[in-house]
């Protein structure tokens, strides 16, 4: 199966994944709407503990439904703890989601609110499994911090990501300029690419706070 057979254009979009991946109309699915007067509050999560290493960063590149940042995992220089987690969860990547426009383009919205955008932190469960490819499969195998973006003044680690675009200096446009096709195809821009939110099925959305 080809890595462009989904995407987020009208007949390959999040409505049409079941028909690759019976999974995407499972009861786990992912991004939801948070309404944070129904969110439970627990007790027993923990602050996030999280330690970055910039230089292990290694490569930047476009996926065809993103761009993603991947990072070298072989060791523990990005790690994620805490929270609800338990034990070391590595970092793999980073992505971004956007929209059209900058009113829209997060995954998750949070009482109604939609974010201009939403980058996803991505990281495996080195305490369990082997590697990342391994991690990926299995239910408690990745860990994903969610940060909402919103439009403002210019940001200068982000501006290290979008001046490699083309040179491109503003952020969100430079995004919507990343092409979604294979060599070889009729051009098409990448302008899109966020899920809409999934039913919670049952669901129980946790704070850690009140």
């Amino acid at each position: 199966m080809s890595r462009l057979s989904w995407g987020y254009a009208e007949h390959n979009g999040p409505v049409h994944w079941n028909q690759l991946f019976p999974i995407a109309d499972g009861d786990q699915q992912s991004p939801i709407e948070i309404k944070t007067k129904e969110a439970k509050f627990d007790s027993s999560l923990r602050p996030l503990s999280i330690t970055y290493d910039s230089s292990s960063a290694k490569i930047i590149s476009n996926s065809g439904h993103s761009f993603s940042v991947d990072f070298d995992d072989t060791e523990d220089k990005s790690v994620l703890r805490g929270g609800p987690l338990t034990g070391r969860y590595r970092l793999r990547q980073f992505h971004l989601h956007w929209g059209s426009t900058d009113d829209h383009g997060s995954e998750h919205v949070v009482d109604g609110v939609r974010y201009a955008a939403e980058l996803h932190v991505v990281h495996w469960n080195a305490d369990k499994y082997p590697s990342f490819v391994e991690a990926a499969h299995a239910p408690d195998g990745l860990a994903v911090l969610g940060v909402f973006l919103q439009i403002g003044e210019c940001n200068p680690q982000l501006k290290k990501i979008t001046d490699i675009l083309d040179s491109i200096k503003e952020k969100l446009a430079a995004f919507r300029r990343l092409l979604c096709t294979p060599e070889g195809h009729a051009a098409a821009f990448l302008l899109s690419n966020h899920r809409p939110p999934q039913p919670l099925k049952g669901r129980q959305v946790r704070a850690s706070f009140h």
